[in-house]
């Protein structure tokens, strides 16, 4: 990690706040050249210019178009070339089928979903909210499977790592309004999984980053308990007042900025929305980055004014 990263992480006062801005392979493949010419005004954003791009290179299977089946036995359905795909094959659809489940022999790490979507992805996401309403066994004996798989890898995950290295881990926890199942059945069936799997991590000097869409703010302070040092949490999702009271000081946030603004609004507004999120969010001694995703919704003039205000206000503090 670079040093400011590092120091507004352990709010030890960085000199910027740490700025960083991920493209959907949809993006380069819509504006390609175009994009690539903003890529170059802003080094410090895009990283060092690429002589040759493959603007048409999705990267990981679930973002090409098609199906494909994981180690799980999960079918992905894409239809929608350079987006994600979703699933909508699911192993154990009735509940009675987690009786005969089987985690993989193959060792794929924790790929984003990895505990709570894992669970989604097996059984159907209705059925699993039904299984959260009437709690029957097979609940339990689902998620230890699912944990008992992600505490192998965690292990192994942990033996390749340099000394003090970050370890990433994504899992979207919320809707757009709200948890899918309430704060208490959260912290009932999941709160322990995640402290089991980031546990060994901390124990073993490694800061623990979570990234996680939708509206999470009442859990963030049981996931810090959990182990998280960075916390990824979206704007919208949450509201900035609600991010402020439950992270500021309290966690470092690499905040998500706001994907349902960017495609629709005008340069000007994005300037307005990082400056209001860095004095809501921000302080001197640090606990905030920025991020901003971009996909081929939004058009080029406001992926240059992301840019633009993203390189302004990470000197709000210097």
């Amino acid at each position: 990690m670079s040093d400011d990263r590092t120091k507004a992480m352990r709010f030890e006062h960085p000199q910027f706040i740490p700025v960083t801005m991920g493209v959907l392979p949809a993006a380069w493949m819509k504006y390609r050249e175009e994009l690539d010419k903003i890529a170059r005004r802003h080094p410090l954003l895009f990283g060092t210019p690429k002589e040759r791009r493959n603007y048409d290179d999705v990267g990981m299977p679930r973002y090409a178009a098609g199906t494909h089946v994981d180690a799980w036995g999960c079918i992905w359905r894409n239809i929608y070339h350079g987006h994600e795909a979703m699933v909508t094959g699911h192993p154990v659809p009735r509940r009675e089928d987690v009786n005969r489940l089987k985690a993989p022999a193959e060792d794929i790490g924790l790929p984003h979903g990895f505990m709570f979507l894992r669970l989604t992805d097996l059984r159907g996401y209705e059925e699993a909210m039904i299984d959260f309403a009437e709690e029957p066994p097979e609940l339990q004996k689902l998620i230890d499977i699912v944990l008992e798989y992600n505490l192998r890898q965690v292990r192994i995950l942990i033996a390749r790592q340099e000394p003090g290295a970050m370890m990433d881990f994504g899992d979207d926890l919320g809707t757009q309004h709200a948890l899918p199942i309430s704060p208490a059945q959260w912290r009932k069936y999941l709160k322990p999984c995640y402290a089991k799997i980031y546990g060994p991590c901390r124990a073993a000097g490694h800061p623990v980053y979570m990234h996680s869409d939708g509206h999470i703010h009442e859990i963030i302070p049981d996931l810090v308990e959990c182990g998280v040092t960075v916390i990824n949490p979206q704007v919208r999702a949450n509201g900035l007042a609600n991010l402020a009271r439950v992270c500021k000081g309290k966690v470092c946030m690499d905040l998500d900025l706001d994907r349902q603004l960017f495609p629709f609004c005008a340069p000007a507004d994005i300037d307005a929305h990082v400056r209001e999120a860095v004095e809501v969010l921000g302080s001197p001694e640090g606990g905030l980055w920025l991020k901003a995703e971009i996909d081929d919704g939004v058009p080029l003039e406001n992926i240059e004014a992301i840019a633009v205000a993203l390189e302004k206000y990470r000197a709000f503090f210097a």
